[in-house]
C-alpha cells in the first residue's frame, strides 16, 4: 500500500491506495475517466428565445442543480430584461438567475432553501 497525502476543502486527509492486480499479474488501469452524463442541455444554458410556460407567460428555467439563496422578486413585480430574480447556489458559488423579457412576475414556484433540479420551471413572467 502507499500512503497520499490528499486535501480536500483546506483539510488534509492521509490515505492508503491499494495496488490492484488482475489474474494475469498485470496492474489493472483506468486509461481515462468514465464520461458523465451533464443534466443541463445546451439550450438551458445559451437559450436565445425564452420558453413560454403552459401558464402563459415565459417560464424561466433553474440552469443546473442547486437551490435556492436568495429571492429577489415576489409575485406581481415589474422586472426587466436582465435583471436578477434570485440567487441560488450551485457547485458551492453563488450563481444569478436574470430575467429573460420584461414583464410582470406571475408565479413563484420556489421558496429560499428550496432544493431545484437542472430544467425545473421556477418562476414565470407574464
Amino acid at each position: 500500500m502507499k500512503k497520499y497525502l490528499i486535501t480536500v476543502n483546506e483539510k488534509q486527509y492521509e490515505v492508503d491506495v491499494e495496488e490492484v492486480r488482475t489474474s494475469g499479474g498485470a496492474f489493472q488501469t483506468l486509461k481515462s475517466a468514465p464520461k458523465m452524463k451533464s443534466g443541463v442541455s445546451p439550450s438551458q444554458i445559451k437559450s436565445s428565445k425564452p420558453k413560454t410556460s403552459s401558464k402563459g407567460g415565459e417560464k424561466v428555467t433553474a440552469p443546473m442543480p442547486g437551490s435556492v439563496f436568495k429571492m429577489l422578486v415576489a409575485e406581481g413585480d415589474e422586472v426587466k430584461k436582465g435583471q436578477t430574480l434570485l440567487v441560488f447556489e450551485a457547485m458551492k458559488m453563488e450563481n444569478d438567475l436574470t430575467s429573460p423579457v420584461d414583464g410582470k412576475v406571475a408565479a413563484i414556484n420556489v421558496a429560499e432553501g428550496d432544493a431545484i433540479a437542472a430544467g425545473q420551471e421556477l418562476i414565470i413572467i407574464g
